[in-house]
């Protein structure tokens, strides 16, 4: 087996990589074997103009937090043990609550419909449809298409999504996801 490496290259790395150990460096160390002249590097420049920003919409930690508890509440009044998940813009989990007595797959299912309909923008018991036609669509990581996820839209916008997930059915899931939604007016 071939390196990409020479000797002398691997030597200047594992130089360089034990000085910054044991000088205890904490953080992100460039190394360039190949160009180590700082004359021949293009700086690279960033404005931060307003037509190179970007802004957007997010919920606060209160606002996730009363949506997956009126999703919550809806499941117990009809005697479901739920587990809810609220995720940003980006996907990311903002609060996750499961319900007394939940399943141990609902907490990983709640997120992943909550990902799901804010990926699509879309109610999830509609995305399951587009299956017929795009199966490949399940593969992608971090989506569940079943029933119980719920888009949070902003100015036509997605900017959250519940997922519900421990119901007997999707469409129970999908009524309590909505509960959620309706909560944040």
């Amino acid at each position: 087996m071939t390196s990409k490496f020479s000797t002398r290259n691997r030597l200047v790395v594992a130089g360089a990589t034990a000085a910054v150990i044991g000088a205890g460096v904490v953080g992100v160390v460039t190394v360039q074997a190949q160009n180590p002249d700082p004359a021949t590097r293009t700086p690279v420049v960033a404005s931060v103009a307003d037509d190179n920003l970007t802004q957007s919409t997010h919920l606060s930690i209160a606002a996730a937090t009363e949506a997956a508890q009126a999703a919550l509440d809806a499941a117990a009044q009809e005697n479901q043990r739920v587990s809810v998940a609220v995720v940003d813009r980006n996907g990311n989990v903002i609060v996750t609550l499961r319900g007394d007595g939940a399943g141990p797959q609902s907490y990983d299912a709640a997120q992943q419909k909550a990902f799901t309909a804010v990926s699509w923008n879309a109610p999830t018991t509609d995305l399951t449809k587009r299956l017929d036609s795009a199966p490949h669509l399940a593969d992608i990581d971090g989506t569940l298409f079943l029933g119980g996820g719920a888009p949070v839209q902003a100015n036509g916008a997605p900017i959250a999504g519940i997922g519900v997930a421990g119901a007997p059915s999707g469409d129970l899931d999908q009524k309590f996801a909505q509960a959620g939604v309706a909560a944040l007016g």
